[in-house]
């Protein structure tokens, strides 16, 4: 069944916060493994290495609060474009002095700047979605913001990580997203600030879109952190796993889609209802998935992006739920909850493993996905495709 898209959608619009999404996406990929890199060549310790990556996402965290005050001040538009000169100028300062005590306020402040990016793209593009098609959008959303991350790294393979030639190629990057940026704001959704509704306040009002927040991060930062560490230590080498990695992040950009389309014509509540138990069964499968490195490449193509895809899908509900101020504080609410989810799980997940062994790592993820599995079945309904 075909259903045509509402009137006013404006494509065009959507197109370039898809592009503005993959812009900043592959920043912030791009920084993770350039500056542990760099700190690895300067003999930093493996825990102030962990120390000084876990300030972006204090940063997110700590910041969310007060994007949408920001926003009121300056307009969403302004402050998308006033955090992307932030990224630039940050990127620039942590070039120029490649100091580890530099990195560590830097890092914290690209937290910051990233998040204004984020928040304000998130809220746009579920302004610019209709109900019926919402999933799809969003679907391709999730998307490009996972080509953004999978981009970042190759720029460290194609320019290499010495000097400033990395800094300078992402610092054009995001400049690039300026000229893109003003002159598509005249169609991008303006933000009626007519509530005065806090983050803090907001996060009671939707604890069960927030738990699959923390569900989703605490997946994305488990696998992505301590993924290659099960692997290794259930046999199989460096680069089976920096493949598998790959492939995960591929099935992410391919099948998020296909997640959206599902979203949009089947349910809400039951495509999470589906990917929940996907993520179980990629649990239940992962230790024998690890006598052959083609099986566990299947398997974390399809588990990565279910995984992952009930954040889109706590998305799609976000935009049908919410509009205006209380869409972009629900944003900011999710920040924070992305961070508190990211931030909790690699720590949680590492004491597991070395209490129980590499299995650990898919007995708490199995844990987490069925209790929001059995919260969906008992939660009210997820929304339904509008007729």
């Amino acid at each position: 069944m075909k259903v045509k898209p509402g009137p006013g959608t404006d494509y065009g619009a959507i197109a370039v916060v898809y592009v503005l999404i993959c812009l900043f996406a592959v920043a912030q990929g791009f920084c993770y493994p350039l500056f542990s890199l760099l700190m690895e060549k300067q003999n930093v310790s493996t825990s102030v290495i962990g120390l000084n990556a876990a300030m972006t996402p204090l940063g997110l965290l700590l910041s969310a609060p007060l994007i949408p005050r920001w926003a009121q001040i300056l307009g969403a538009g302004r402050l998308a474009l006033f955090s992307a000169l932030a990224l630039a100028l940050l990127i620039a300062v942590a070039g120029a002095w490649q100091n580890l005590w530099v990195w560590f306020p830097v890092r914290f402040l690209l937290g910051v700047a990233i998040n204004g990016l984020y928040v304000t793209s998130e809220t746009w593009i579920n302004q610019l979605a209709k109900t019926r098609n919402r999933g799809k959008i969003l679907g391709l959303f999730s998307a490009s913001l996972s080509v953004g991350f999978a981009l970042g790294p190759m720029i460290i393979v194609a320019v290499g990580s010495a000097g400033w030639a990395p800094f300078a190629t992402v610092i054009a990057i995001v400049l690039m997203s300026l000229p893109v940026l003003l002159a598509t704001m005249p169609r991008l959704p303006e933000v009626e600030f007519s509530e005065n509704l806090s983050v803090i306040d907001f996060i009671p009002t939707a604890k069960f879109l927030m738990f699959i927040v923390a569900a989703a991060a605490a997946f994305d930062q488990i696998t992505l952190v301590l993924l290659p560490v099960y692997g290794l230590s259930m046999g199989l080498g460096e680069t089976v796993m920096a493949t598998a990695i790959g492939v995960m992040v591929l099935g992410n950009i391919i099948l998020q889609f296909g997640i959206g389309w599902c979203a949009d014509f089947w349910s809400r509540k039951a495509t999470l209802s589906t990917l929940c138990l996907l993520v179980m069964a990629g649990c239940w499968l992962l230790p024998l998935s690890t006598t052959h490195s083609l099986y566990l490449w299947v398997l974390v193509f399809f588990w990565g992006a279910a995984g992952y895809g009930v954040y889109t899908i706590a998305l799609i509900e976000l935009g049908d739920r919410y509009s205006g101020m209380a869409l972009l504080t629900a944003n900011a609410a999710f920040a924070v909850m992305w961070g508190i989810g990211g931030l909790s799980g690699p720590p949680v997940t590492g004491y597991l493993m070395d209490l129980l062994g590499p299995n650990g790592l898919p007995y708490l993820l199995f844990s987490l996905f069925g209790v929001l599995f059995a919260l969906n079945l008992v939660n009210h309904p997820l929304r339904k495709l509008a007729s």
